[in-house]
């Protein structure tokens, strides 16, 4: 923690917590956190070692919260962080106790669809709580929003907090804050320089979406999302051009762009072709703007939000707003009138 103080990250309590406990009761929206709440950290997928999360742990800590670390950190079999049963249990474990107000997963990688059948949600649909994690959680927040109508964050996780704060990149630093602040209920907001193949427009509805590869892999389970009337934001890693392109023909014949609200297009981290007489021939712009030309939403791409270091939190299934003009791109959250207000500064990014 000796870098956390250097880095400035040390912040009073006033401008830490924040939320209104009144629009967290009046439907399935999570309660927002306050000083004392306990967070559960649990690995649904990869395995991670207890050294490895306490960066994040202490971060959290100076938040105001107290940690429970779940069984599942520290096991390992293969490469997921215990084996489905132990897995399922101990996220189970943290959904029924309702002594935790938050569940942190610890890293991504692969194994939360292995278990997502196994859960029962009977408890965690009386007393909602916050969900966190992208990339192969992206399973569990398409599987709150399809069955439940419960919200959750997709951001950062454990594997993400720098060990040393005062070497961060401030980018990296205020991503991971925007954690804290999600949790504390302050209201959303980022801007963005836009990008010139950017389509102008304005849009409300619902935030859905997450890792596209993942999402498209859920296409008629019981976890697929209903995009109709909502603004979707996809990322990916590690993917080939043609793979992408297969993925957008995916969410096209199925239905899935024709209704959108909008389409926010974050972090694509392309696999380079195997060799050049393997030239796939269009960019990602020319994949995206291909499947939608038929419809006439905005669009925004290289928005803050996939597997690099400005990957800011996001309200999955909260109302926002969605402007793109030719200059900025703003994406905010709607608030029904909070009775406690709070300042706090918004990153513009």
């Amino acid at each position: 923690m000796a870098g956390l103080a250097a880095a400035g990250l040390v912040f009073p309590p006033s401008l830490v917590f924040a939320g209104d406990e009144d629009e967290a009761a009046s439907g399935m929206v999570p309660a927002y956190l306050k000083p004392g709440d306990s967070i559960g950290i649990t690995s649904p997928a990869g395995y991670i070692t207890l050294v490895e999360i306490q960066p994040a742990v202490q971060m959290m800590q100076s938040w105001g919260f107290n940690i429970k670390t779940g069984a599942t950190i520290g096991k390992r079999d293969f490469t997921f962080g215990g084996t489905d049963e132990e897995r399922a249990g101990d996220f189970q474990a943290m959904l029924d106790d309702h002594s935790i107000k938050a569940i942190m997963c610890a890293r991504g990688g692969y194994g939360a669809v292995r278990i997502i059948d196994k859960l029962n949600f009977t408890k965690f649909k009386a007393k909602p709580k916050w969900i966190i994690g992208f990339s192969d959680i992206t399973v569990i927040h398409s599987h709150l929003s399809a069955n439940y109508g419960v919200p959750s964050i997709h951001s950062k996780m454990c594997n993400s907090f720098p060990d040393d704060w005062s070497k961060a990149e401030p980018v990296q630093i205020a991503s991971i804050l925007s954690i804290r602040d999600a949790l504390t209920g302050v209201p959303m907001k980022y801007t963005h320089t836009a990008h010139d193949k950017n389509r102008t427009g304005i849009a409300t509805g619902k935030l859905i979406g997450g890792n596209l590869k993942t999402l498209e892999s859920l296409a008629g389970s019981k976890s697929d999302i209903r995009t109709d009337g909502k603004i979707l934001f996809v990322e990916d890693t590690g993917e080939y051009l043609y793979s992408i392109d297969r993925m957008f023909w995916g969410l096209k014949r199925t239905g899935k762009l024709a209704n959108l609200k909008g389409l926010v297009v974050g972090g694509f981290k392309i696999k380079p072709d195997d060799s050049p007489d393997e030239t796939f021939g269009k960019s990602l712009y020319d994949i995206v703007l291909e499947k939608v030309a038929d419809y006439h939403y905005p669009v925004c791409f290289d928005f803050p939000v996939g597997h690099q270091k400005n990957n800011f939190a996001l309200k999955c299934g909260i109302e926002h707003r969605l402007r793109v003009s030719e200059d900025v791109v703003t994406l905010e959250e709607i608030r029904l009138p909070a009775k406690k207000t709070t300042a706090a500064v918004k990153p513009t990014i």
